[in-house]
This record gives structure tokens, sequence and C-alpha cells, in this order.
């Protein structure tokens, strides 16, 4: 074997055998990427130089301010509002609790970004809420951990941010546009499946549907959207770029939920930054170590060798497109997001584009099959926060969520061989 391929050897065999040993993420990207790297010759500055390098990037700036806003408008008394914005629009409907759930996922991930946020925020009210209605716990806790997804795609989302970077300054403006009718669609399909399964349950209808009510929902919700506005509308129209939207959404998320719905004292905001800091630690960590592990796999040519290997397999884009899907969704089952995002993107990417998908669409594709990810065991993040947070052993969730695996999914077919699904509002508004 050539020195090459033992380098490759090196860094995939160690790193694949950590992750299996449960290592810290962070842990066994750094350490496989070291190994290779020594082996190589190269000295251990190289590694310093590229995780610094990794951070410097001014767009990276954003996913701070993102993570802060989030957190800041979570623990801001905005849940319940958008509960109740959410219950005004659906909860007439057959099984509205779940409508509910799900409609309100879409408005809070718009202010999240984060499906486990949302899960840890909405789930711990709307669960017991559900169960106490009728619903069983575990199709409640299933509805919320698949809508949850539903965050990742409505802007503004951190993990956008990430790819853009990733990807090579792909517009992160286009990127927020592109999730908005796909985030939709998810919805939609939730809801397809939501009602299904309670019309066969008999499970109850809420309230009958009032306009009146809905306009004063939404005027006190208002506040907390209008976030979402700044954030996208600043981008898109070339008011502030990604970085400058998201302080000036941070400020703004500071004002209404201390000022306006008064969730928060300043003790409270102080818990919030603790938090913000935790978070941004584990995130900025993840994106040096991922750093050199790219780093690593562009100089030994993994991007290109995979992409041949790949394409060996078939020619025909169809079959590509649906290997591409099956590879992200298995790099699902046994890692968390962010390091998919850092470390697929530059190897899948180029195959992506070969057979005709655009980097924004692949985007999408790669945030959707990753939020299915956070669904899966062994390492689904989100499932195992909502069993936690519904009081379900985990088996019994994952029962519970097969009908809306088989909805996710037909979400990412049509994301994935319907291009204007995700490109027809940035090509709108360019």
């Amino acid at each position: 074997m050539s020195p090459e391929g033992i380098a490759i050897l090196i860094l995939l065999g160690s790193f694949f055998l950590m992750v299996f040993l449960r290592f810290p993420i962070a842990y066994a990207v750094a350490l496989a990427s070291i190994f290779s790297l020594l082996y190589q010759g190269l000295p251990l500055s190289t590694i310093a130089q590229q995780m610094v390098k990794g951070i410097s990037t001014f767009s990276l700036m954003a996913v701070p301010f993102f993570i802060t806003m989030g957190v800041l408008m979570g623990s801001g008394g905005i849940s319940e509002k958008l509960i109740a914005l959410a219950n005004s629009c659906v909860g007439w409907m057959r099984g509205g609790m779940a409508m509910v759930n799900i409609v309100a996922s879409y408005f809070f991930g718009g202010i999240s970004g984060s499906a486990a946020a949302d899960t840890a925020s909405l789930g711990s009210i709307l669960i017991p809420m559900m169960v106490e209605q009728g619903y069983d716990d575990d199709f409640s806790t299933a509805v919320t951990i698949t809508s949850s997804c539903e965050g990742l795609l409505v802007p503004p989302s951190h993990n956008m941010v990430i790819y853009a970077t990733t990807a090579g300054g792909i517009s992160v403006g286009s990127l927020f546009l592109a999730g908005y009718l796909p985030a939709a669609i998810l919805a939609v399909s939730l809801m397809i499946g939501s009602y299904i399964i309670s019309v066969k349950r008999n499970y109850p209808k809420g309230d009958k549907f009032s306009l009146g009510r809905l306009i004063r929902q939404f005027a006190i919700s208002f506040w907390a959207l209008a976030a979402v506005l700044i954030v996208v509308v600043g981008v898109v129209g070339g008011v502030f770029t990604a970085t400058e939207s998201a302080a000036v959404a941070v400020i703004y998320s500071l004002i209404v939920s201390v000022f306006i719905y008064k969730g928060l004292d300043w003790k409270g905001v102080w818990r919030v930054l603790e938090t913000c800091v935790d978070t941004l630690s584990i995130v900025l960590i993840l994106i040096a170590t991922s750093s050199i592990f790219g780093f690593t796999l562009t100089r030994l040519g993994v991007p290109r060798l995979a992409a041949s290997a790949i394409i060996n397999i078939t020619d025909n884009p169809i079959l590509l497109a649906l290997l591409l899907n099956f590879i992200l969704l298995i790099l699902g089952c046994i890692m968390d997001m962010a390091p998919i995002i850092l470390i697929a993107t530059p190897i899948l990417l180029p195959i992506a584009t070969s057979i005709g998908i655009s980097p924004i669409q692949f985007g999408i594709m790669v945030i959707l099959n990753c939020g299915i990810g956070l669904l899966t065991p062994p390492v689904g993040s989100v499932l195992f926060i909502g069993s936690a947070v519904g009081k379900v052993p985990m088996e019994r969730v994952v029962k519970a969520t097969l009908p809306f695996y088989i909805c996710m999914v037909v979400t990412l077919l049509l994301i994935t061989f319907v291009p204007p699904v995700s490109l027809w509002l940035p090509s709108l508004f360019r």
C-alpha cells in the first residue's frame, strides 16, 4: 500500500473506531487528523494553524449571534405566545393539538434555529398538554421531535451559515430563502400524517376557528416573529450582512424578552449568556477540529477518490442523488449535525454539482438529512431529548415515529428531484 493509502487508512480507520467507542466527536476528529498528519511527517504547528484558520472566517461570526438570539427568545416567554398563535390557526382540526405542535415548531424554528431547543422548549409545554387532552404520550413525543426539524430549515439557522462557509462562500441570504418552502412542505406532510393517525385513533378536536382570536394572537406574537423579518429581510435586501443582521437581532431579542414580553430579568439574561457560551464553545471546537480533518482529507485527495468511487458505481443521476441521500442518512445515524456538514460537504458537494444539483439545493438536502439523523439512534440527540422531556422510553418513541419518517423522506425526495422546491424563492428575489 502507498504512503498516501496508509495515511488515509489511519485517518478514517482511527476516526470511525473512536466514533464506535463513543469518543466525543470533536476529539475523534482531532485525534484522527493528528495521527494521520504525524505519519505524513507534518509538524504539529500545522495543526494549530489549521484550527485557527477554520474559525477565522467573518461569516462564522454570525453563529454565536444566532445562537444567542435563539436562547434569548426561547427563554423570554416566547413559546407560550407562539403556541397560542398556532392554536388559533389550526387547533380546530381533528388532532388539533398535534397540528398546533407542528405549526408552533415552524414559528419557533424561525427564532431558535435549533431542533434541540424546539423540542426542549415546546415539548415541555405541549407534550403534557397533549397527554392531558387524550393523546398517547409516544405519539405526542413523536410529533414534537419530528416537527422540530422544521427549525433547521426555517431561517435564521446557524447550520446554514456553517454550510455556506464550508461550501465555499455560498450566499447565506439565498440559503435562508431556500429553506422556507421545504420547511412548509415538511410541515404539511407531517400534518397529513398526524391527521390520518388522529382520525384512526379518534383524537379530539379543538375550539372552532375564530378570525378575531387569530388576529389578537398574531398581534401579541408579532414582536417575536419580527426578529425573523429583521434577519431575512435585512440579508436578502442587502441592508446587512448575515453577521450584522444577527448582531442586530440579538439586540432586538434582548429588548423584546426583557422589556416587551418581560419573560427575562437581567439575572436571567446573564444565565442565558452562560448557556450561549457553553453551546458556542462546543460549536467552535467542532469547527476548529473539523478544519484539521478537512485539511487532511484534501491533502490526501480523499474527496477526489470518493467522488471517483461513487461515480464508478453508477453514472445515473437519479441513482447518484439517492446514493448521496443514503450516505448522509447513514452518517446522521452515527454523527451529530455540525460534524456531518463540516466533513461531508467538501466530499459530496462536487458529486452533487456534477449531476446538476445546485449548491443551495444540496445545502437544503444536507440539512434535512442531518435533521432526520437527529431522530435516529444511536446518536439521535433530539430523539434522546424528546424521550426525556416526554418521559417515554426511547424504543416506544422510535416506533411511534416510523410513520413520520415516511413523511420526512417524501419531503426529502421532493427537495432532491424537484429543484424549484428549494430554488424558487432564491431565484425570485435574486
